[in-house]
């Protein structure tokens, strides 16, 4: 299974739990030279105070989870 694969694999196992609190995820680009991987918060997530809790304890856990290869997880959109 490829790099992107698994980076969307990981955001699959957390979207739910992000969906349930009327927010959202999907993945932007991946630098595989850096080991980033960009995402977009969508919906309750955007200005949340605990939306970089949820980016580097949820949502980086699980994509690393997938794709050990991935250094960090950021935001592509800022609110």
């Amino acid at each position: 299974m490829n790099l992107n694969d698994r980076v969307l694999r990981g955001l699959d196992k957390i979207r739910p739990y992000i969906e349930m609190d009327g927010g959202g995820v999907s993945l932007v680009d991946i630098s595989e030279a850096r080991g980033v991987v960009r995402v977009s918060l969508k919906g309750a997530c955007c200005g949340c105070p605990s939306a970089q809790a949820t980016l580097k304890g949820g949502v980086e856990r699980a994509v690393k989870a997938e794709a050990p290869e991935i250094k960090e997880v950021i935001l592509a959109n800022k609110f």
